[in-house]
């Protein structure tokens, strides 16, 4: 079994891989003075509740937007699986060509689902990941990724808008019943959530009049779910994208 992770900002989610089906997937808090023992401690209880043991696990795929916990994820994996695990990166074959003016500042994650999205969906696709930041990363009909946008993630959004103003609550991110909020909460809620419905809306309109044709719409991270149900402009929401990546990519290089 292969075992691949995604390691962001906010949250690292992991996978289990028998074969091609995703066996089982979970979610941790990111925390970067967390220790390889301690996540290794964390992931001996999820795999020993999905009944699997460590020595089920042969094989190992990680990206990471994180770089201090690179070694510590190498670490874990060296100390307790006894694997040398794949870390998507410079030298490692994707199947991906980078069409940017400098191919290193793309994110591994990003190259992870712009493999899988190729794979799943064919191409050209927009890929759009809402997590700790909303990204669109856009791939060509040969699999190539040419281009991508980066802008403020919905959590992040609503947290700087508690911080940073005296009377405004923390809010809980769920979609309002009207756009035309009837008190500060449903107004921060419509706010948000329509809100950033509407930026993926508006980006997705000038993305497409910048290609010259509509091409097919994929939503992955943690609150792809939530905008895909206050919008019509998101094809396919696919919460396992960058795990899926990994995979493919650990068989380009593994065989």
């Amino acid at each position: 079994m292969l075992l691949a992770v995604d390691i962001g900002n906010t949250s690292t989610k992991l996978g289990v891989f028998d074969g091609e089906k995703l066996r089982a997937t979970w979610h941790m808090a990111t925390g970067v003075h967390r220790m390889a023992d301690e996540y290794a401690a964390l992931l001996f209880n999820l795999l020993h509740r999905q009944g699997l043991e460590t020595t089920d696990i042969k094989a190992a795929a990680m990206c990471s937007v994180v770089p201090p916990l690179i070694s510590t994820f190498e670490e874990l994996f060296e100390r307790y699986f006894q694997i040398k695990p794949l870390v998507v990166g410079a030298g490692v074959k994707t199947g991906v060509s980078i069409r940017m003016d400098n191919p290193r500042e793309v994110g591994a994650d990003r190259i992870a689902d712009a493999a899988a999205a190729h794979k799943l969906y064919g191409g050209p696709v927009i890929i759009i990941d809402l997590g700790t930041a909303t990204t669109f990363g856009i791939v060509s009909k040969e699999g190539d990724y040419i281009g991508g946008i980066i802008a403020t993630g919905i959590a992040t959004a609503a947290e700087a808008l508690f911080t940073r103003t005296s009377q405004l609550p923390r809010v809980e991110l769920a979609r309002p019943k009207h756009v035309i909020g009837s008190n500060t909460v449903t107004a921060i809620q419509s706010g948000i959530i329509y809100g950033y419905a509407s930026l993926v809306e508006g980006m997705l309109e000038r993305i497409h009049k910048e290609l010259g044709a509509k091409v097919k719409v994929v939503a992955t991270g943690g609150y792809a779910e939530l905008i895909a149900n206050v919008t019509d402009v998101i094809d396919v929401v696919n919460p396992d994208l960058t795990l899926i990546g990994l995979r493919l990519i650990y068989q380009i290089n593994k065989g």
